[in-house]
């Protein structure tokens, strides 16, 4: 991961941001010895949340989003539906199939290989909160990848705007079939307010920066500005990375062996999951552009859903909410490691797309 994308390393971060695994995992590893350490600050900002939305890391995540936006053209996304190919793979694997697989990898690890283990009780709770994260694509932090692999910004946004459109309708019966709920309460609070905050909000905000660059010095005015301003994206993710295992300091040192249990199908889910959308884009020919988005936001997950589902559900101090957490935790740095992986293979996949059929994603 030391070389995001050479976009990345033509900004004015250099280094900083060359290197950004490695601030990466020494974000991780200071966030929870502080929230060790010094608990006190992190359980304020922890607490200033609302509907489960952490009002910190929302800002940071915005400050993430934000020169994306910038580059969202509203015309382009209108023609978006030209190309369906990377909303078909985005859907098929978002709904049709990621649920599935992570409850079915649940499943095996909590039954069969580690039920005895853990108690069936705790087992069960385990599988409830996968099977929450799994039915709850991400909304807000694939901008933020689709923009470290050089995605789409306008595909980016439709994908995201479609899959939002569908979990308001599916999310819950999935659930409720795939935990054998009767029924299953979405937090309407929670999801609205997550899309207001990661969707609307940064975008209008991007669109009004967008629109007075344009008349200051057109196109050229746009990337020159989103340019200076990527570096933000990169250090707001290193904070955010560095907040959320402050948060869960405690957590990790007390309960480590549950954490990583529930990590190893968690990182399985991840890995099948990714493979299954970005192979079939590069077999259907998809634009990198197009694809690499595609993959990737149903690889990461709507965490802020499946938290206050599961509290809702399960309870605050559930297995069900500690698994939940765990995909938090597991989340960014495995997403950044998939990043790295589609820019360091962006030379193969492009091989495989002859330019004749580029325009088909």
């Amino acid at each position: 991961m030391s070389q995001v994308s050479s976009a990345v390393n033509r900004s004015p971060l250099g280094i900083f941001e060359r290197y950004l695994s490695v601030w990466v995992a020494a974000a991780m590893l200071a966030g929870a010895l502080l929230g060790n350490v010094l608990p006190a600050p992190f359980v304020a900002l922890a607490r200033l949340e609302y509907a489960h939305v952490n009002l910190p890391v929302a800002v940071l995540i915005w400050a993430m989003i934000f020169p994306m936006m910038v580059s969202v053209d509203f015309a382009a996304v209108r023609r978006v539906g030209e190309r369906p190919r990377g909303l078909l793979i985005t859907l098929t694997v978002n709904w049709l199939i990621k649920p599935f697989t992570m409850a079915a990898l649940a499943w095996l690890f909590f039954g069969p290989l580690w039920g005895d283990w853990v108690g069936p009780e705790l087992a069960q709770s385990y599988i409830a909160g996968m099977i929450l994260l799994g039915a709850a694509p991400c909304t807000a932090m694939v901008f933020v990848w689709s923009n470290l692999t050089r995605g789409d910004p306008n595909y980016t946004l439709a994908q995201v705007a479609v899959n939002d459109l569908i979990m308001v309708f599916a999310f819950a019966p999935i659930v409720a079939l795939l935990l054998g709920v009767t029924q299953v309460t979405v937090p309407w609070t929670t999801l609205l307010l997550s899309v207001l905050l990661y969707v609307v909000i940064p975008l209008l905000a991007g669109n009004l920066m967008r629109r007075r660059l344009l008349r200051r010095g057109g196109a050229a005015a746009v990337q020159a500005f989103t340019a200076r301003i990527k570096p933000l994206t990169v250090a707001a993710l290193v904070l955010t990375v560095g907040l959320l295992f402050a948060f869960q300091g405690p957590t990790l040192s007390q309960r480590p062996l549950d954490i990583g249990l529930i990590a190893v199908p968690l990182l399985l889910q991840t890995a099948l999951i990714f493979g299954i959308g970005f192979l079939w884009a590069r077999a259907w020919r998809v634009p990198l552009a197009v694809a690499a988005p595609a993959a990737l936001i149903g690889t990461s997950n709507f965490f802020e859903l499946a938290v206050a589902v599961a509290i809702s559900l399960f309870g605050l101090h559930s297995g069900a909410a500690l698994a939940t957490v765990v995909g938090v935790l597991v989340e960014v740095p495995v997403m950044l490691a998939l990043v790295a992986l589609v820019n360091r293979t962006r030379a193969w996949y492009e091989r495989g797309l002859p330019q004749a059929v580029a325009p088909t994603g």
